[in-house]
């Protein structure tokens, strides 16, 4: 329990940092909208509505998994939390919180995702093992490892992939997988989301560097230069905007064009970051807008391509 023997909202959503949503939420709806659209044409108009209301149980799937891939991090990291001075607050290094009331936290929010998978069909329940596992498995990444941030970007790449996934089973069960429906728009918008947040991280990294080093902790700016962190970022960066304009759904100039002035953007904020007097928040705020530019492009395709609500 938290101390006083109060656990409030507040408390719940600091310690899994809701702000942190904003990165996976946009590209949730992303690959809603994309498998949506994508088969529609597939089932008769009364048929419809059910697909529709896939969105909702797709978001309870998606807060739990978010919220049980914060709480792992906090239980796993917490000796890496209390070594370095910036996360020595923490709930569960400070004793605000207890191992017992985070693990309850956890079991919660994977009772959402599986509660929102059985919702959606069994290919989504029988697949949800696999988020849970690149959850638990990141922690134990920068102990080993500067890849650690390609990792993070899986996990938060399988975020638009666990949404297209749920809509295409419903209509063409496993073959939605097996006959590889989700190549190549779903797979290159997820990978682009992978690389899109290791940029990110990359450059997150930099407030921890002398903690990193003197804890045994690789990150990407511990174990190389600050000169090679910068080209590194400014490197993924143009390659996910690669992987979006491959992916670039239903072929409209929107898409391609948001991906571009996001891509500029986040290079821009890199390169003059001494210019920033508080450039994490600034990168951070750029960031996260980029989903949200992307799914607001996605919404403005065409209306005979873009999400149909009525028929």
């Amino acid at each position: 329990m938290l101390r006083g023997g109060n656990l409030g909202v507040k408390e719940i959503l600091q310690f899994v940092k809701i702000e942190h949503t904003l990165f996976s939420l946009p590209f949730v709806l992303i690959g809603y909208i994309l498998a949506y659209n994508q088969f529609m044409h597939d089932l008769p108009v009364s048929e419809l509505g059910w697909l529709r209301m896939d969105l909702v149980w797709i978001l309870v799937a998606a807060v739990g998994a978010r919220g049980l891939a914060m709480a792992l991090n906090r239980i796993i990291d917490r000796d890496v939390d209390a070594a370095n001075p910036r996360t020595a607050n923490r709930h569960l290094v400070s004793g605000d919180m207890s191992m017992n009331t985070a693990w309850t936290l956890s079991a919660i929010f994977l009772g959402m995702l599986l509660l929102g998978a059985w919702q959606l069909n069994e290919v989504a329940l029988m697949m949800a093992w696999l988020p849970v596992l690149a959850f638990v498995i990141y922690p134990y990444t920068k102990r080993y490892t500067w890849l650690c941030h390609l990792w993070l970007g899986l996990c938060l790449g399988l975020a638009p992939a666990g949404a297209w996934v749920a809509v295409a089973a419903d209509v063409h069960g496993w073959a939605a997988i097996t006959d590889l429906l989700w190549y190549p728009t779903i797979f290159f918008i997820s990978l682009g989301v992978a690389l899109w947040i290791a940029a990110f991280d990359i450059n997150y990294a930099r407030m921890d560097v002398e903690s990193d080093r003197e804890n045994g902790i690789h990150s990407f700016p511990a174990t190389f230069s600050e000169e090679a962190t910068t080209r590194t970022s400014i490197q993924l960066t143009l390659i996910w905007f690669a992987c979006f304009a491959i992916s670039n759904p239903m072929d409209e100039i929107w898409f391609l064009g948001a991906a571009g002035i996001m891509a500029i953007l986040n290079i821009a904020v890199i390169i003059r970051r001494e210019k920033f007097a508080d450039f994490q928040t600034t990168l951070f705020r750029v960031s996260m807008l980029t989903g949200w530019i992307l799914l607001v492009a996605i919404i403005l395709m065409e209306p005979d391509k873009g999400l149909m609500l009525d028929d």
